[in-house]
């Protein structure tokens, strides 16, 4: 018996000093990964249909989020606002809502005031495709690629994309 509660004790350490040194990166893609290439259509009429790898040559900004999810939804909003207010001639954003319902898609853009014609929405939600593609299990993530399609950040917040962007064309 006394045994067993050894056995016991060191399993159990053993198990939780696995956890311990985990790096956090190694949930979804990583900063110098290619961003995986995806096609999707949008709600509005003005932008059907977006292709990453049509956008390749320019900086893009990739927003992945959900309403459901108040992190994401709101770097997702400042991000948007962000870039349509001071750098939509640096970089393009592709902001994709893993929302299962185009109705409350539709109504958190406009409570956000998201006016981006980059704005999309997966109702497959978390069982689609392009969730798996990316790797968002553990949480919502948002990407900043360079020209090639290389991730060059990732969670980026609103207040440091300007600078992450003035250094990179100032190298």
């Amino acid at each position: 018996m006394r045994y067993a509660k050894w056995m016991f004790v060191v399993a159990s350490c053993s198990m939780l000093m696995s956890f311990i040194g985990k790096d956090k990166s190694t949930q979804g893609l990583n900063v110098g990964d290619t961003a995986p290439d995806f096609c999707i259509s949008s709600p509005s009429s003005s932008h059907p249909v977006t292709d990453l790898s049509r956008m390749k040559g320019r900086y893009v900004l990739l927003s992945f989020w959900a309403s459901y999810d108040a992190q994401s939804r709101l770097m997702n909003a400042a991000l948007c606002q962000t870039v349509s207010s001071a750098l939509s001639d640096k970089l393009s954003v592709v902001s994709v809502s893993f929302d299962e319902y185009r109705s409350v898609f539709q109504e958190t853009v406009r409570m956000d005031g998201i006016d981006t014609p980059a704005c999309f929405v997966e109702t497959a939600g978390e069982a689609s495709g392009l969730f798996r593609k990316y790797r968002l299990e553990r949480g919502f993530a948002n990407y900043l690629l360079d020209e090639r399609g290389v991730i060059v950040a990732k969670n980026i917040s609103a207040s440091d994309l300007p600078l992450y962007l003035e250094k990179k064309s100032v190298q």
